[in-house]
């Protein structure tokens, strides 16, 4: 066995070590159940595994009195973690988190907006993705590789969860905002060769929502870490291009909504802005909602609890563009 191949297996091996969590067992009360199952998407290497192979790597970050507030700066085994809802209605979500390219901030149990769609009866599946700083041969479409499979693997085991194939959303967050428009414009490029029957499926989304989300690769609007963690340090005009999502969305774009905070001064408003029109000039669905202040990473809660407009919004935009999920949801 190669060296790169025995690391990669110590990787899922300490992985599966690790205190995974059942989906299996619901709330007896009918609310959403906070555990969720934790699986690799692919069946064996991922795609373009280094000469190396990558050591994963899982830190805590700032939020002390959340023990499950990880950072992954290095990721060899895509996963993704599911959050069944107690009474599934056939709808899922697929969630990105962000982290610039340079990690992906998200934790080992369900997030809060994960737990509040399967309180709605909206199966959520959240991302682990790998990133192109650990030399994968995709490079920038390394990411992008791991959504297309992940849409894919949801659909593929869709009776499992209870789940309608053609009824399955993504939703993402600053770099993961990039990462869901990119599966939005993309999801029919051939970014890697097929590995089993799962990969005869669409990866398309029936709708997406991009939230204070990186978009464009060409400066001074790119987030520079963004840029430099997917494109490298001196990427060419014609790549930067190539990256900005506005600037290639095709008529199978799935509809968009777009969602930022005016004082965003991490991720430039101007990113949902270009995203917008570039959705106008190709007449694809999209709504866009600016708020005055918020920041980055503006709260997805209200103080006691209540989803806050980012998430209810979705839910309606989506309910109207044939996202089918119940009625308390939109």
């Amino acid at each position: 066995m190669s060296s790169d191949r025995r690391q990669f297996l110590g990787s899922l091996t300490a992985l599966a070590a690790a205190p995974l969590l059942s989906g299996r067992a619901l709330a007896a009360s009918g609310e959403s159940v906070v555990t969720g199952e934790r699986f690799p998407i692919w069946p064996g290497s991922p795609p373009g595994l280094p000469k190396g192979g990558v050591t994963e790597e899982r830190v805590l970050r700032s939020n002390k009195s959340n023990p499950d507030d990880f950072a992954w700066p290095h990721v060899a085994v895509p996963m993704l973690t599911v959050c069944p809802a107690a009474r599934p209605t056939g709808a899922a979500v697929l969630t990105m988190p962000g982290g610039g390219y340079a990690r992906v901030a998200m934790g080992t149990k369900p997030s809060a907006t994960s737990r509040w769609f399967a309180s709605q009866g909206v199966t959520a599946f959240e991302l682990l993705y790998r990133l192109p700083h650990d030399g994968w041969t995709g490079g920038p479409d390394t990411p992008l590789q791991d959504a297309q499979r992940a849409m894919r693997v949801i659909r593929a085991n869709a009776a499992k969860w209870g789940v309608d194939p053609a009824n399955v959303a993504a939703i993402g967050f600053s770099a993961g905002g990039h990462l869901c428009g990119s599966l939005a414009t993309r999801a029919g490029v051939k970014v890697y060769e097929p590995v089993d029957a799962a990969d005869a499926l669409d990866a398309r989304p029936i709708v997406a929502g991009m939230f204070f989300p990186v978009v464009s690769m060409v400066p001074p609007l790119a987030h520079a870490q963004s840029r430099s963690e997917l494109l490298g340090a001196n990427p060419s005009e014609e790549l930067s291009r190539r990256y900005s999502v506005n600037l290639d969305v095709p008529a199978t774009t799935p509809p968009i909504l777009l969602g930022h905070a005016a004082d965003d001064t991490v991720v430039d408003c101007g990113n949902s802005l270009a995203m917008f029109e570039g959705c106008r000039a190709a007449k694809i669905p999209s709504e866009l909602f600016v708020i005055e202040k918020g920041g980055h990473g503006a709260p997805l809660f209200e103080p006691d609890g209540r989803a806050g407009v980012w998430l209810t919004r979705f839910a309606r935009f989506g309910a109207r563009h044939g996202w089918k999920i119940p009625s308390d949801g939109a």
